[in-house]
């Protein structure tokens, strides 16, 4: 995607030094665009927890990376599984986190010690490059859905997606996973227009969505998060796409908070409501996301205080809450896959339940 008409993946090793990698400092996007240089574990895994970096597949890809760093000074296994531990416990809801880091276990115990290093490099590139082709393949399946509203409307009008959080190309290595297909129908010249929810408290929709979308001149209107309820209601919703950070084998869905109410806004106005998600999203191990996921429990801050632009243009940060009041921040909930119309992966579309994703992924042990 770009940046002011500049290309870009969300992450990179720099061809003058290959041995760190360098990302979008996720927490000043839409004021200002800045890089982090990483090159240690505890540079990757501080980026992580601080949401510097953000978006379950952009996660694992850089915890990847922050595996092979720490094993620079020491390869051996101990080394090795103690940074695994490490890194995995920076964000217990995201799965792909997880799985990154146990693909590279698995690929980095078949190596001898001295040749450790240069293959972690070289898996964490291959599963940098995987997700981009994946999320593309993900944005062609979507697009599918969109052109099917487009012919439905007689090709008059616009199609209106209202999406949550952000899973647009910042979010992954490239392209994104919900907002892939509406990046390739507005590209194609369908008329799309996006709501996007604010995403209290982090507002990752309306800090960087709506900034995504407004790079790629996609037609967009921020609204507050209880609003979409509203617009579904009064016919102004024709599908509602999000991502997620983690699913069931069952096809229970954890997302960014809020989901689970546009989820339930959805079907009371039967409005489709998709899920988009690379397959290292999908946690066979977990049946019941309810009671099996865990849910991180962030800072009271997020809720408590709020960053924006004030009047004379300057990021500030003020409080919104009176003093002394305590807030709660659980930073997902879990959507049950009866509310879901269905999932778009990298292999197709299918139904939300194990036998709807067995069928796209029967080789999945």
């Amino acid at each position: 995607m770009k940046i002011n008409g500049i290309s870009y993946r969300s992450l990179w090793r720099p061809s003058d030094d290959a041995s760190s990698i360098r990302i979008f400092d996720q927490t000043r996007f839409p004021w200002a665009v800045e890089l982090l240089e990483l090159r240690d574990v505890d540079g990757v895994a501080e980026a992580i927890t601080s949401m510097q970096v953000r978006g379950a597949p952009l996660i694992g890809a850089v915890a990847a990376y922050g595996l092979v760093f720490a094993l620079q000074d020491d390869a051996s296994d101990d080394a090795l599984d103690k940074a695994a531990t490490f890194l995995v416990a920076t964000r217990p809801t995201a799965i792909n986190l997880r799985w990154a880091i146990e693909r590279m276990v698995k690929h980095l115990k078949a190596v001898s010690e001295a040749g450790r290093v240069a293959a972690g490099y070289a898996e964490a590139d291959a599963i940098c490059d995987e997700d981009v082709q994946v999320n593309e393949s993900i944005g062609r399946h979507g697009l599918e859905l969109i052109r099917e509203i487009w012919e439905r409307k007689g090709r008059q009008g616009q199609v209106n997606l209202l999406t949550h959080c952000n899973a647009g190309w910042i979010a992954t290595v490239d392209w994104g996973t919900a907002l892939a297909p509406i990046y390739m129908a507005h590209d194609e010249g369908i008329p799309v227009h996006v709501w996007v929810d604010e995403t209290r408290p982090r507002n990752q929709g309306s800090l960087l969505t709506a900034w995504e979308l407004g790079s790629h001149g996609v037609p967009h209107t921020v609204i507050a998060d209880n609003a979409g309820g509203h617009y579904m209601q009064a016919g102004h919703v024709d599908m509602v796409i999000v991502g997620t950070d983690r699913v069931t084998a069952q096809g229970d869905v954890a997302n960014k908070i809020g989901t689970y109410l546009k989820a339930l806004a959805a079907h009371d106005n039967n409005v489709p409501f998709w899920v988009a998600l690379p397959s290292s999203t999908i946690d066979w191990r977990v049946r019941d996301g309810v009671k099996e996921i865990p849910i991180e429990e962030r800072s009271p801050d997020e809720v408590l205080f709020m960053t924006g632009l004030d009047s004379q243009g300057d990021a500030s940060r003020v409080r919104i809450a009176p003093l002394g009041s305590p807030a709660a921040n659980p930073a997902f909930d879990v959507t049950p896959a009866r509310l879901v119309t269905g999932l778009i992966t990298e292999r197709g579309r299918c139904e939300a339940s194990e036998a709807g994703l067995r069928s796209l992924f029967p080789d999945t042990p």
